[in-house]
């Protein structure tokens, strides 16, 4: 029991350092903004990891792809109310404002960084 708790703590250390590296990256002009965009599907896979630390990581990876796909694609659905969630920082971080495709890649990028390091440990 004692490992699965040091093991959280790792991802909660990991996942507070990606939320502050990608809210750095977000106000540094000569960052592109793909490096967020993979920071934040980096930062789903890792609170994954947290939430299902015995779970094995390829269907963690896939499952991670997935939500962060779905938000992605949530962003061609224009309606007032979520665009007024979207109007918020919240809602701005979380739900995005546009659909691009190049998020997508940048998506996979990050997901797959995760799975890396979780593989190498």
């Amino acid at each position: 029991m004692h490992s699965i708790i040091k093991t959280r703590l790792k991802y909660a250390a990991a996942i507070i350092a990606v939320i502050v590296v990608g809210l750095l990256s977000r106000r540094i002009a000569f960052i592109p903004q793909y490096v967020g965009d993979a920071l934040w599907a980096l930062m789903i896979y890792l609170i994954a990891r947290f939430i299902f630390v015995k779970a094995h990581i390829k269907p963690i990876a896939i499952y991670s792809l997935v939500f962060c796909f779905a938000i992605e694609f949530s962003q061609l659905y224009q309606a007032p109310w979520i665009n007024q969630i979207r109007q918020t920082l919240p809602g701005r971080l979380i739900l995005g404002q546009g659909f691009l495709w190049t998020d997508l890649l940048a998506y996979c990028a990050g997901v797959s960084l995760g799975l890396l390091v979780d593989k190498k440990k």
